[in-house]
């Protein structure tokens, strides 16, 4: 119940934020008399899609903290804590970036996932499930893939990304809306009156409709992400190594369980039931495959 409430909470949080800055900048009132002005839309729609994503990015870490419960490790209390420290210290400094923050957090999904604003500004946090059913080299390579999430920066690639897909997907929902309203208006060669009834619920339902379509995108670029990530954790950790983690995945082969908020962060994405476009990872039998073939 509290995940909820928080996810509720920062959501409204968002949209409230959103709504003010829209208001402030004048960009709501893109449609007048005249019909609709294309480019006070485009702002408009920039504004909402690029402002959710990008403030959604910046509270990463802290959702992320929030939904799993993750506990950061300030100091570590057994040999484990002290191990996940210093394997994930070395793979920063292998890769470039500034030591993230490292968390555990309680679960039996076998799962971990990187997050945060920035390559210098980041969180690891692994499951107990993990701890407890991984071996420690196959758990040293699911920390170099999610280390090299952040070296390549794909939050900050994914955030770009979602904010362009959701620009494009409000702008086209209303002008739909709009032309749908001028028709049952009837009165297309006359000023307009202003939204009827027919553009909220053309507008509402297309928004849905282009952004499940649009979905498909993102996940293809997550896909694409999770085979960078593995040749990353190849790298720092070795093949074997990074093999042998996703062929115990696909032994334990159960779905993740990560809030919605962190789920295409993870290590182990599950499985969609509406195919393969719209799955944040791909199959392991293929990354393993993937790894096999790479030179």
């Amino acid at each position: 119940m509290k995940r909820v409430l928080l996810f509720l909470a920062t959501n409204l949080a968002v949209m409230v934020v959103l709504g003010i800055t829209v208001n402030i900048l004048g960009v709501n009132r893109f449609l007048s008399a005249q019909g609709i002005n294309l480019p006070m839309l485009l702002a408009f729609a920039a504004v909402i899609g690029f402002g959710g994503a990008f403030i959604s990015l910046l509270m990463s870490k802290w959702v992320a903290k929030m939904s799993t419960g993750a506990r950061v490790i300030e100091r570590p209390s057994n040999q484990t804590e002290a191990w996940l420290l210093d394997t994930v210290r070395r793979q920063a400094k292998q890769a470039g970036i500034a030591m993230p923050e490292v968390a555990i957090y309680d679960s039996p999904d076998v799962n971990a996932f990187a997050t945060g604003p920035s390559k210098n500004n980041s969180l690891v946090a692994v499951s107990t499930g993990l701890l407890h059913a991984m071996r420690q080299d196959e758990a040293e390579a699911v920390l170099a893939h999610e280390v090299s999430h952040i070296a390549n920066g794909d939050m900050v690639t994914l955030t770009l990304i979602q904010g362009v897909v959701n620009t494009f997907v409000i702008a086209i929902a209303r002008v739909v809306g709009y032309a749908v309203d001028r028709f049952f208006s009837g009165n297309s060669d006359e000023e307009y009156q202003g939204p009827g009834i027919a553009y909220y619920i053309t507008s509402i339902v297309c928004e849905i409709v282009f952004g499940i379509l649009a979905s498909t995108i993102v996940m293809w670029f997550s896909r694409q992400r999770e085979y960078r990530a593995d040749a990353g954790g190849a790298r720092l950790a070795g093949r074997d190594k990074m093999v042998a983690a996703l062929e115990r995945l696909r032994q334990i082969h159960e779905p993740s369980h990560l809030p919605n908020q962190v789920a295409a962060l993870g290590i182990n994405g599950g499985m969609s039931k509406f195919g393969k476009l719209f799955l944040s990872h791909p199959p392991l039998e293929e990354r393993i495959a993937a790894l096999r073939n790479a030179a």
